[in-house]
């Protein structure tokens, strides 16, 4: 039976002021109230980030407690606490480093899930799962705006930095859904492996994501990569001038751009 005490439940106020900066550099983006509406737009992206990055692992360590792992719950990690999640370098600086360098999504925190006291190959599944579902999801909200015909009267800077949150979560989905040794998508398929070919892949862990980013620095793979983030965000209606201006206003220290009016372009 899943159970986790009131205080092992209780949102950590860590995770409220994350909400809280997101919620005032919103405001600040979309008043353009902020001097460098740049600057307001790298702590939406953010803010929104590390937020999506806690609901990521949050995911995983609800679904484990559902599925048998009564541990999570005094770990803290019911809690959204980033803090619980995190290790300082690999769980935000490199994902910001990637951000400012690519606008590549690369959730880096982690839940340590007892996974001897999980029952059941599907729920093994549905735990690795959980985390990008997660961001699928978050897509999905950010999105809602392009694709339901709803911005109309939004201010250009906010639908920008939506954009260029958007693409965070799709390449945050989809990389995280790669059958890779240290991605969430091996850990998907990994209860469905024979244990001979699961002993064989275990060394390659560690180096999984090392290797998917040194196949993204391969101009081709890079540009077909980006191509299908594209056709996806085309697909909700989020266009590539989005989530360009998404991205350098985003890098506020180059200076705000000049960015040109966008009516009249046509996608």
């Amino acid at each position: 039976m899943s159970t986790a005490t009131r205080g092992e439940r209780r949102v950590s106020p860590v995770f409220l002021a994350l909400v809280a900066i997101m919620a005032v550099s919103i405001w600040a983006v979309w008043t353009d109230y902020s001097a460098s509406p740049g600057f307001a737009v790298f702590l939406f992206v953010v803010s929104g980030w590390i937020v999506s990055l806690c609901l990521h692992e949050y995911a995983h360590a609800r679904t484990a407690l559902h599925g048998g792992d009564l541990t999570v719950g005094a770990k803290g990690y019911l809690t959204l606490n980033p803090l619980k999640y995190t290790h300082a370098v690999l769980s935000i600086v490199l994902p910001v480093i990637f951000v400012i360098m690519g606008g590549i999504g690369l959730p880096g925190g982690a839940v340590f899930i007892e996974r001897h006291r999980i029952r059941g190959r599907l729920k093994h599944s549905l735990i690795s799962a959980a985390g990008p579902l997660t961001n699928a999801a978050f897509a999905v909200v950010v999105t809602a705006p392009f694709w339901l015909g709803a911005m109309d009267g939004v201010p250009d800077n906010f639908r920008y930095a939506l954009g260029f949150m958007a693409q965070l979560q799709v390449t945050a989905a989809i990389l995280n859904f790669l059958p890779v040794p240290g991605l969430d998508g091996y850990g998907v398929v990994e209860p469905w492996l024979s244990y001979k070919v699961r002993r064989q892949v275990e060394p390659f862990a560690p180096f999984g994501i090392l290797a998917v980013f040194g196949f993204l620095w391969i101009p081709e793979v890079n540009h077909a990569f980006f191509d299908m983030i594209d056709a996806v965000l085309r697909s909700v209606d989020v266009t590539p001038w989005d989530t360009y201006w998404g991205r350098e206003l985003f890098r506020f220290w180059q200076g705000t751009p000049d960015i040109p009016p966008l009516t009249g372009i046509v996608f």
